[in-house]
């Protein structure tokens, strides 16, 4: 199974139109709402690992090469 922040995105607007649906009753929107409720739940917590994910990528392509050479102005 692979899923990405894409299908995530489309989830979340699916559950968004089935929210706008007029023709819910209010039992079939409460079971909706409290849906929703779950979903919002587990896309914040993967949008907050994916934003870890890119944290720590950033980080290791921002880290300092230990074979870098200074330049000649900077050598004490």
């Amino acid at each position: 199974m692979k899923n990405t922040l894409g299908d995530l995105n489309n989830h979340l607007f699916a559950q968004l139109e089935k929210l706008s649906d007029e023709n819910l009753t209010s039992e079939g929107l409460i079971e909706e709402i409290n849906r929703a409720k779950a979903i919002n739940s587990v896309a914040t917590q993967i949008i907050s690992n994916a934003s870890l994910v890119l944290q720590a990528k950033k980080m290791h392509d921002d880290r300092i090469n230990a074979d870098l050479e200074l330049p000649k102005m900077l050598e004490g």
